[in-house]
This record gives C-alpha cells, sequence and structure tokens, in this order.
C-alpha cells in the first residue's frame, strides 16, 4: 500500500537491529565518549560504519566522509549520493581553522529564468517539476570531496570506496525507513526508474528485510575508485547523465561542457556568537546566516531560563524562526549574483531590532527586515522540499568534518544513471523569477547559478578557537529549525544530546505553524493557542540532526531518533 506525503512522518524506524544490512552488524556504542576519540556519525548504520572502518585504517575526516557518501548512496538514496551536491564545514585541529567546501549543483549554462513557468507564465506545479529533465543541476559532491582529500586526506582516492563497492555488489538489507520510501505516494515514486529499480524479479515492491542488489553502482565505485571524481564528470557516466536529464518531460539542457566545467569552492565561514561559543557555518548560497541570525535572536528572550516544558518557551522559538525565515527568504542567494547583506543580518543590534517585534500573542507573518547593506528584492516563492543527509566525523588528530549533503527530495528526479539517482536540485530556485510587484527575487534561476539551500552544518568553537560541538540535519526549508531547536536543548536547556534530539520538532515560516502535535503536551498546545499559535503536523522525511557537544570533557554525541542514525566511536 502506498502512503500519502502528510502520513510519511508518522512513521519511525522499527528499531536498529532491522535497520543493519544483515552481513555488516554494528551496535550503537554508549552516547559519551572522551573529547579526543575519534567518531563516525550517520544517518544510516552501514554508513556510519564505512566511515569508522576508515578511520581504524588511519585515515581522516575528510577520508571518512567520502567512504560515508559512497554508502548512502546506496543505502539511503532517498535522501543524498553521487548525483546530489553537499555542503562540508571542516574544522584543521592543528590550525583551528574551519573553512566551507560548497559542493552546491549549478544551473546548466544553458538554463533560463523562465524554465519552471508554462507556456501561460504561471509555475509549474511542483509534482511536475521535480520529475523534470530540468530538475536537475550539475552535480556538486563527488568534485568537492575531490578537493577536499586533495587538501586534507591521508589515505589514498582508490581505497575509501571498498565497503560501499562490496554491499553494491553482493547486496544490502533493505531497512524499514527505506521501505517506507519505496513504498511513499510522492510524484518521484511514480518515475519508471524508482520503480524499475526497486522491483521484486517475480513482481512488487521490495519490503524491509529483502536484500537489494545494484551491480551498476558496484561498477561505477570501481572506476569512481581508479579514475577519480573524472569518472563522473566526463566519459560514459557524463554522457549517461546528460542524456537522462535531456529526456523528457521537460528536457534539460545540461552537456558534456557543463559538467566538465563545475568548480566546488572554498569559501570563509559565516560565524556569530552565541551564549560562551562562536558559531560557524556555510555562508550563501546556504543558510548558515539565518541559523546565525535566529540563535542571536533567540539570545535576547528568556528561552533559556523556561525550558522544554514552558509553552512560552516554543512561542518565542517560533516567532523567532518567523522573522529569520523572512529575512533568510528575502534575502539569500547565490553571492556570485545577488548581494546578500550577510553582515547585516547577523549583527547583534540587528538581532535586538527583530527581537524586539516579538509580541505577546502571534500575529500575521512578519515582513522581511531592513539589514545594513540590504537591497531591495522581490519576495520569494522558493518551495524547498525536505530530504538530505547529515554526518559528522572526527578523526584521531581532532580534525572535523561536518557535511550535510542531498539529491533534494525523495529520489532526486528519480532518474537513474549507473546505479544513482540524480538530483532535482534546481527546484529549489524560485519558480518565479519576480514577485507579484515584478521586482526580481533574489533565488530566480540563472545560467551556472547555485541554487540557494537551507543545509546549514555547523561547527561550535570555544572562546579560545578550540572545537567544541557540532550540529547539522536533513530536512528542507525546515532544516535551520531542527538545528536551532537541538542548540536550544542542549546548550540552553543543558538536556543530554539524545534528549536534545528527542524534543518536539517545531517549524514556524510566514503563516505556517508545523511540528510534531503527538509530541508535544496538552498542556504546551494549549498555551500555545492561547498565544495564536494552532500548531498543524509537519510534513516531509522529518528531522535527521546528527549532533555532538563537548561537555566536562567527554563528548556527547547523538543521531535524530526518528532516522536509523548511529554514533560509532573508536575508545583509545
Amino acid at each position: 500500500m502506498l502512503l500519502s506525503r502528510k502520513f510519511l512522518t508518522a512513521f519511525a524506524c522499527a528499531g536498529l537491529a532491522a535497520c543493519v544490512s544483515a552481513q555488516a552488524p554494528v551496535t550503537q556504542p554508549p552516547a559519551q565518549a572522551a573529547a579526543g576519540e575519534p567518531f563516525s556519525i550517520a544517518a544510516n548504520p552501514l554508513a556510519a560504519q564505512a566511515g569508522l572502518n576508515v578511520l581504524k585504517r588511519g585515515g581522516s575526516a575528510v577520508d571518512a566522509a567520502i567512504a560515508i557518501q559512497a554508502m548512502l548512496s546506496l543505502v539511503e538514496p532517498q535522501s543524498s549520493g553521487v548525483g546530489g551536491g553537499a555542503f562540508m564545514t571542516y574544522f584543521d585541529a592543528k590550525t583551528d581553522k574551519i573553512t566551507v567546501y560548497d559542493g552546491r549543483e549549478v544551473a546548466p549554462a544553458q538554463a533560463a529564468s523562465t524554465m519552471f513557468l508554462d507556456a501561460s507564465g504561471k509555475p509549474l506545479p511542483f509534482d511536475t517539476a521535480v520529475v523534470s529533465g530540468r530538475a536537475t543541476g550539475v552535480p556538486g559532491a563527488v568534485k568537492m570531496l575531490g578537493l577536499a582529500h586533495d587538501e586534507h586526506g591521508k589515505l589514498p582516492w582508490g581505497s575509501l570506496f571498498g565497503d560501499a563497492e562490496r554491499a553494491a555488489d553482493q547486496g544490502f538489507i533493505v531497512s524499514p525507513r527505506l521501505e517506507r520510501m519505496i513504498h511513499a505516494d510522492y510524484a518521484e515514486n511514480h518515475a519508471p526508474d524508482v520503480i524499475a529499480y526497486f522491483s521484486k524479479p517475480g513482481g512488487g515492491l521490495l519490503h524491509a528485510g529483502d536484500r537489494l542488489v545494484n551491480k551498476p553502482y558496484a561498477e561505477f565505485l570501481r572506476r569512481l575508485a581508479a579514475q577519480g571524481p573524472a569518472a563522473l564528470y566526463s566519459g560514459s557516466t557524463a554522457a549517461k547523465i546528460v542524456a537522462r536529464t535531456h529526456a523528457e518531460p521537460l528536457a534539460g539542457s545540461m552537456t558534456m561542457a557543463d559538467l566538465a566545467n563545475y568548480k566546488p569552492i572554498k569559501r570563509e565561514p559565516v560565524c556569530g556568537r552565541y551564549r560562551v561559543y562562536m558559531l560557524c557555518a556555510p555562508p550563501p548560497p546556504a543558510s548558515g546566516v539565518g541559523l546565525i541570525e535566529l540563535m542571536q535572536i533567540l539570545e535576547n528572550t528568556d528561552i533559556a531560563a523556561r525550558g522544554p516544558n514552558d509553552p512560552q518557551a516554543w512561542y518565542l522559538f517560533a516567532e523567532a524562526s518567523r522573522l529569520m525565515y523572512a529575512d533568510r527568504d528575502r534575502y539569500v542567494g547565490d553571492p556570485a549574483f545577488v548581494n546578500v547583506p550577510v553582515a547585516g543580518l547577523i549583527d547583534r543590534a540587528y538581532a535586538r531590532q527583530r527581537a524586539a517585534l516579538i509580541g505577546p500573542v502571534a500575529g500575521p507573518p512578519p515582513p522581511a527586515g531592513n539589514p545594513q547593506l540590504a537591497l531591495l528584492t522581490g519576495i520569494d516563492a522558493t518551495l524547498e522540499p525536505t530530504g538530505t543527509s547529515h554526518l559528522i566525523v572526527r578523526d584521531a588528530e581532532g580534525n572535523v568534518a561536518c557535511m550535510t549533503t542531498t539529491v533534494e527530495s525523495l529520489f532526486g528526479t528519480g532518474r537513474m544513471v549507473d546505479g544513482f539517482f540524480l538530483n532535482n536540485q534546481l527546484t529549489d530556485f524560485s519558480f518565479s523569477p519576480t514577485d507579484d510587484q515584478g521586482r526580481p527575487v533574489a533565488n530566480a534561476v540563472a545560467a551556472g547559478k547555485r541554487p540557494r539551500s537551507s543545509m546549514t552544518p555547523a561547527i561550535l568553537l570555544t572562546t579560545d578557537g578550540k572545537f567544541a560541538g557540532a550540529f547539522g540535519s536533513a530536512g528542507g526549508n525546515a532544516i535551520i529549525a531542527y538545528v536551532a531547536k537541538n542548540i536550544v536543548a542542549s546548550i540552553d536547556w543543558n538536556e543530554p544530546m539524545r534528549q536534545a534530539l528527542a524534543e518536539p520538532n517545531l517549524v514556524a515560516r510566514g503563516p505556517n505553524f508545523q511540528g510534531e502535535v503527538d509530541k508535544f503536551s496538552p498542556a504546551i498546545l494549549e498555551g500555545l493557542r492561547q498565544r495564536g499559535i494552532d500548531l498543524r503536523p509537519g510534513q516531509g522525511e522529518d528531522s535527521g540532526v546528527t549532533a555532538v557537544l563537548i561537555r566536562n570533557g567527554s563528548i556527547d554525541g547523538g543521531a535524530d531518533p526518528r532516522r536509523e542514525g548511529v554514533v560509532l566511536t573508536i575508545p583509545r
């Protein structure tokens, strides 16, 4: 039976043991580990184990992240893969320097601002656009990981894909979560490639406990190991990507030159103070600036003193979120194409001004503010579906790779090449290049442009610049709220990470107040209603936070209980 979108989030993994391949069992160790111990955290046990195996061989955090991504592309194809993009926030333990590696997809050179409009100039229905050839951006994750490996890898590139190759070649056991995605009722589930890949030889779709073999992906990984990133960006795989995106409906315009010319970008992080920490995350086109703005708005409230059992705390979180999203949606886009007022958005005086707008009762959606150096832009209408995965790795030298990776929504466009799905990342652009008043929007489509991303792989530093923690999540535009909730719960409310991760989610953006209604107490829900917030169930794949925080000389880490993730460590 197919599951509708609105019911998809109501299910959780039936049990960790059922989520793990029979040939590679892993166990969840204690969440507390010595602060110097290497660890691997990912949203799937097989992926976390692949990362840990690399660390055991003396690999670096980046080496392990590559192994994790290769495995995620196989065992969690609904969320991320080598056909998608990623942002990595990297902490160098020797220099205490943070570098952001931008592997965001880009629009092909022939992309047009009207590519997601119909013949009458109206935006295409999302379910039409998401499975189209136009939805796929030039993949960035593999070249980004190649650049990071050039600079921070210890083991040979070709030695990092063995676990994923074997799992693809021999097969892995379908987990309950993957089963739910296979049997969901998204537009992508009806794509021919999705149906063909997940169908049993005798008919019907795969279920949890079935073995899924992916020989084409195993062969691709062998070429990727031998040839490096060129295996994807040139040759037979590149030609197949171009052909698959040119297929109807709504053929795209990607060329071999687009793939060959893709370049990842090294960026400086955007950083701002929160409590006793420095919080750093990727700058635009990612949404680190939104996360920092939200945390600084909350710092001007008494949310920390109230705690999770006070409806006023959740009210403050919701109203601060709406203020942040109004700004993020209005101003953030690809900085190569639009002026993003980053400094103004994270200015502490501006945060105080925004916090002062929080009244006793929720009102209409707040408009965007006017941060310093902001230029007038149109009101954005980007949809940003849910999806994505997040991982955190720390190696024996203390280097940390905090990476959010995605093919966008469920199975990307549903189009497959060499055993992996192609992203639908270009649907992260605003379908309309202008707003109702004719003003250009910051996140409009343009050739060579990177769509705005909600991804916020964040790293915390102590006042003397040492690693203090890391956070990140899946979840489309809700990512910022998911990460912020866990920062509040673990730092402000001083909850152990697993407890913080289990706290209910609340996402407030514009007129919409969505959350895990069944996880909030009746008193909280009634208190929110008295303050003008009628919380409704959320949509999409739900959160997928992984997080660590240094507490009293130990690492307090966890993976979101809503998914299948684990924390694996190497005891010293």
